[in-house]
Order: structure tokens, then C-alpha cells, then sequence
């Protein structure tokens, strides 16, 4: 048989295989797979989580995070305008308190003028139009290292939870626009959204972290505000266990019924499949935090040559929205917003 004749032959036996329906003809060209494109990533879809630390005009190195810094208050207002600048919706602060404004129950996080609500305040009146999401998490405030108050060995649920609440009014009056309670006590999204209420925060938005995991993927980030050599123990007595899925739509449905705006998971990737379900079962707006380790992992291969860290970065990215997330918190999101203004 010749060439012409094989090829005809083999034409047809893949016709009749296919029934003529070939999935390639939308993958021919850069048009045509634009055209029936799913999914997008934007600007609009980032939320870049900045870390902040006392003193002035200073960026310190997060070594286990190139290219991430802690900011004192006036360069996190720079940073802030540079963010509205390439689009970037929201911006997440999260501090490194020192030392000696720590104690053991976290105290530090009720006062006015702390450095969450200095640099609120510095940040919103540099670039009034970005959004600002603050958490009343406990970790950075205390001297354990702990999300919540430590008694005896055991992380109080309900004085936590008093405490959060307060520290949200807080922040509210601060300016924040957002909170984020991160720290998974009981019943937190609904007393906070009774404390902002009563304090005339209604236009205040909840975001929940409805399913912030015991993971091993936090490292980085606890160099990051300093509490890496603090902790006592383990955190799995309040954070939900990475086997788990029926019990994130159970944490979710409680976070919705108590008044949360919007959820989170934390970390991302390893956990796609529970953001798929939350959306799919709420249909709340979903988030997903890329976090620290998810990062650094990235950059170390990419560092060494082993993948092409800006085209794994942006794939990572879009395997969000793919599982139904309405945007993703990443330290990634300066370069990312910079790389899609220019059509990447």
C-alpha cells in the first residue's frame, strides 16, 4: 500500500474509532484554544499576603521565602500603592511582633495602636482604594506560639474567641475592610459578626478560614512572623485533620450559618478537592491560600533548575480557579499581576 493509501486508510480507521469527533481541532491553534479556554487567571483573582515588622524605612529578608520581606509601616504603604498600581484588589497583613510585646495570652493584639492597626491605618490613608484584610489570629501576640489562649496545657475556645472578637473592632476601626479569622476556635465568625455589628462595622466582611489544616506546609511562614522556634506541641487540637473532608462541610456549614461572607482553605494545593466541594455546596465565594511552603517549594526548584518557575507558578495558579476558587491569597502576586499586564 502506499503512502497516499495509508494514510487514507488510517484516516478512516480513526473516524470510525472516534465516531469523527476529534478533540484536537480546538487544540490546533493559539486562537482557537483561547476561544474555548475554561478557565482564566486575573489580577482581579490576587490577594497578596504582606508581612510586617516595627521601626522605619526597612524591608528585612524572609530567608526561607525569596524574594519576601518584612516591612516596616511606611514601606508596606509603598508596597500597598504598588499593588493598586498593577491591579492587585486586596492586600493581607500579618506582623512579627516583638518579643517584649509578647505575654501569654496575647494582650498585645486588643491595643488601638498596634502594628496591625498602624499599618491599616497607614495603608488606607496612602491608597484608600485597596482593600486591606487584617486576622485575629493569636500566634504572632503570644509567647507559645499558639493560635489562642494557652491554660494548662490547653487552648481556651470561648475567652479566644471574646478576645478575636474584640481584636476585630479593633482592626475594623482601624480601617480594615476584611477579617480573617484564621485561628479555628468555635463559634469565632459568629461572635465577631456580632461585635462588628454592634460596633457599626456592618459593611465589615467576614472571610473564614473554614478549613485551615494541620499542615506541614506553615514553615516558612511562622520564620516569617517569628514564632518558628515558639510553639508548644501541635496545633491539631484546634486545626482540622489533612485526612478529613466531611468535616470541612461541617466547619464550612457552622461559618455560614454564623455569618461568614465568604471561605477559605489553607494550604491550597494539596487540598483542591475541598475547594471544589465548598463552592459546589455553598456557593459562597471560595478563596484558597497558597502558603508559605507552597512557595518556597517552588522557588527552591526553580532556583536549581529543576522547573520553570514562572510557568509552574502560573499553573499552580490557575488549578485554583479550575476547582471553583474565586481567588487565591499568594506571595506570588506582585510578579504574577506583573506578568499578566503584559499578556502572559
Amino acid at each position: 500500500m502506499d503512502k497516499q493509501a495509508q494514510d487514507a486508510f488510517d484516516r478512516a480507521n480513526v473516524d470510525r474509532i472516534t465516531g469523527h469527533r476529534r478533540m484536537r481541532r480546538h487544540r490546533k491553534a493559539d486562537w482557537s484554544r483561547r476561544l474555548v479556554r475554561e478557565n482564566r487567571l486575573t489580577v482581579d483573582d490576587l490577594i497578596w499576603p504582606i508581612f510586617l515588622v516595627d521601626g522605619t524605612d526597612t524591608s528585612e529578608p524572609v530567608d526561607a521565602m525569596p524574594g519576601v520581606f518584612r516591612l516596616t509601616v511606611d514601606r508596606a504603604a509603598e508596597e500597598a500603592r504598588r499593588a493598586a498600581n498593577l491591579g492587585i484588589p486586596l492586600i493581607a497583613t500579618f506582623p512579627n511582633i516583638a518579643m517584649e510585646r509578647r505575654d501569654e495570652t496575647g494582650s498585645h493584639i486588643l491595643d488601638p495602636d498596634n502594628l496591625v492597626n498602624r499599618a491599616t491605618r497607614a495603608i488606607k490613608e496612602a491608597v484608600p482604594e485597596i482593600g486591606v484584610m487584617t486576622d485575629v489570629a493569636l500566634d504572632p501576640f503570644t509567647t507559645h506560639g499558639h493560635d489562642g489562649i494557652l491554660r494548662d496545657g490547653i487552648i481556651v475556645n470561648d475567652e479566644t474567641v471574646a478576645q478575636a472578637a474584640e481584636a476585630a473592632v479593633n482592626q475594623a476601626d482601624a480601617g480594615a475592610d476584611i477579617i480573617a479569622p484564621s485561628e479555628m476556635m468555635d463559634g469565632r465568625v459568629g461572635a465577631i459578626r456580632e461585635a462588628l455589628d454592634a460596633a457599626g462595622h456592618q459593611d465589615v466582611a467576614i472571610m473564614a478560614y473554614t478549613t485551615k489544616f494541620a499542615s506541614a506546609y506553615y514553615g516558612p511562614y511562622r520564620e516569617a512572623i517569628g514564632t518558628g522556634g515558639l510553639l508548644k506541641g501541635d496545633k491539631k487540637s484546634y486545626y482540622v485533620d489533612p485526612a478529613n473532608g466531611e468535616e470541612c462541610l461541617r466547619e464550612a456549614e457552622l461559618d455560614v450559618q454564623e455569618g461568614a461572607d465568604s471561605l477559605m482553605v489553607k494550604p491550597g494545593l494539596p487540598y483542591l478537592d475541598i475547594c471544589w466541594r465548598l463552592k459546589q455546596e455553598f456557593g459562597l465565594p471560595v478563596f484558597a491560600y497558597q502558603v508559605s511552603g507552597e512557595y518556597a517549594m517552588m522557588k527552591a526548584a526553580g532556583a536549581n533548575g529543576w522547573i520553570d518557575e514562572e510557568k509552574v507558578m502560573l499553573e499552580s495558579l490557575l488549578s485554583f480557579k479550575r476547582a471553583g476558587c474565586d481567588g487565591i491569597l499568594t506571595y506570588f502576586a506582585p510578579r504574577v499581576a506583573e506578568l499578566l499586564a503584559k499578556g502572559v
